[in-house]
């Protein structure tokens, strides 16, 4: 995502950290105004039709467009801002971006905070399918709580009927899409990632989702779904025309990894990434077929993450996040290094807690006003206690 753009979208949240830094943000390589990637003629042109054509587009950038490469500009971004130090906070993807710079430059780090963080220790395969099973799980636990709490619940009575009113709608959107409002669609593949974005949002996003399944189930309607997902700002009707984020996505990734393994190997990892989740499996398990037919090489299996003798950095993971799984915040912290990585555990839903969980808030606000960081094995309860 834009950074540009970004940070002023989401300025509310970090307003209290004003009253002690200057806010900065950037377009990463490949994003936005910084020479965004085009695998077509216009920037929503993702390249799945064809890989040559990100190879026509942009292939003089693809060798300089990884997370490592972008490490580096975070550095020269420090020295240029006249910082001895990087102060950085970091969610989602960006977590593995700080993590990068934590590895390359040790003694340049501040106080880094990394919420929400992928697994160092998984391939992109494996990451696909540690995310199903955790959306799965989201799911599961949104059913059970829509069974129990909302009236006229449009899942049933809980998980497992709940997995099977979304198979027949899903099948029914495979066959004919429902209409989403402005001349747009709603298909089976649309239907499991809008639902996995209502999850992203915690139990904040549970009523919402609750009401807009029974648009669609009850009367076609998917706008209510569509809509939603739009305002969480992941898709990709939020895009505008200068926001090369999907085709960037699919570059940086294939940058980063290495993983190029076979045909028998990739019907593989679909198959168990499918059988995985009864609700979200299908539409993952085309993942594992992102840098197939890549034409270039990617940088490695794994990220290198280690960061002997940096200063600690704050690693937050919450243990319902349907994105970035719980376990990876803990490998993620033990991968920094001893003294290093310090976990803050956040017993709380959606893909990331800050700022709507006021203990996560106090801790990490006190991490980047003082560099104090909570005790070790703090856990903050929140909405799952």
């Amino acid at each position: 995502m834009s950074g540009v753009r970004g940070l002023p979208e989401y300025l509310n949240q970090y307003e209290p950290l004003l009253d002690r830094y200057d806010l900065v943000s950037f377009d990463p390589r490949g994003v936005g105004a910084t020479i965004p990637v085009r695998c077509g003629k216009t920037a929503d042109d993702t390249g799945f039709d064809g890989d040559d054509a990100c190879a026509e587009h942009s292939g003089a950038l693809f060798p300089y467009i990884g997370t490592s490469h972008t490490a580096r500009d975070l550095d020269l971004m420090r020295y240029l801002l006249g910082d001895e130090r990087l102060h950085y906070f970091g969610v989602s993807y960006g977590t593995a971006l700080g993590a990068a710079y934590a590895h390359l430059y040790p003694s340049h780090v501040g106080r880094l905070v990394l919420e929400a963080p992928v697994d160092p220790t998984e391939d992109l395969n494996e990451e696909q399918l540690s995310q199903v099973k955790a959306v799965q799980a989201a799911f599961d636990r949104f059913a059970a709580h829509c069974a129990a709490r909302i009236r006229h619940c449009p899942t049933g009575d809980g998980p497992e009927e709940a997995a099977r009113r979304m198979a027949r709608l899903s099948d029914r959107l495979a066959k004919k899409p429902a209409p989403a409002g402005g001349g747009r669609s709603l298909d089976a593949d649309d239907l499991a990632h809008t639902v996995s974005d209502f999850l992203d949002l915690g139990t904040d996003g549970w009523p919402p989702l609750a009401k807009a399944l029974t648009a669609l189930i009850d009367h076609n309607d998917a706008g209510p779904l569509s809509e939603g997902a739009d305002d969480t700002g992941s898709a990709e009707g939020a895009s505008s025309p200068h926001d090369s984020s999907r085709a960037a996505l699919i570059a940086i990734t294939c940058a980063d990894s290495s993983l190029r393994p076979g045909f028998e190997r990739l019907d593989r990892d679909a198959a168990r990434i499918e059988a995985a989740s009864p609700v979200f499996g299908e539409a993952w398990s085309t993942g594992v077929y992102l840098c197939y037919d890549w034409p270039f090489d990617g940088e490695r299996v794994r990220p290198q993450v280690s960061a002997d003798g940096a200063a600690p950095v704050l690693v937050v993971g919450g243990t319902g996040d349907p994105t970035t799984p719980f376990p990876g915040a803990r490998h993620m912290a033990r991968a920094l290094g001893d003294g290093v990585g310090v976990l803050l555990t956040a017993e709380e839903e959606g893909h990331g807690t800050y700022p709507q969980n006021r203990c996560v808030t106090e801790a990490v606000d006190t991490y980047l006003r003082t560099g104090r960081t909570p005790a070790v094995g703090t856990v903050c309860r929140g909405s799952m206690s």
